[in-house]
């Protein structure tokens, strides 16, 4: 375990028994600039990625920002206009992920 990881395993003990890379410092900064708000082509430049692409998995693996963006989605006054089918409905999928 590195020093700084070893100091900081005094304050958050779960760090103790995780891998502590400058990847994995890298990689969480980037989730936690991404829940913040901060433009995901913002985040593209600081990490110095070329392609959008790369950056873009960081959107795709946060499913706690998908979650919370469905929560803000209010549906309840709008009217179906297909015919209800015995299948579970998009929203109600996607509420339980």
């Amino acid at each position: 375990m590195t020093h700084y990881a070893e100091l900081a395993s005094k304050i958050v003990p779960s760090i103790e028994t995780k891998r502590v890379s400058p990847h994995t410092i890298r990689h969480t900064t980037a989730v936690h600039l991404l829940r913040a708000g901060v433009d995901i082509n913002t985040i593209r430049a600081w990490l110095g990625h070329v392609s959008l692409d790369t950056t873009h998995i960081y959107a795709e693996v946060d499913m706690e920002m998908k979650a919370k963006a469905l929560a803000r989605v209010d549906i309840s006054d709008q009217q179906a206009t297909v015919p209800q089918r015995s299948l579970p409905s998009l929203m109600a999928f996607l509420k339980a992920l």
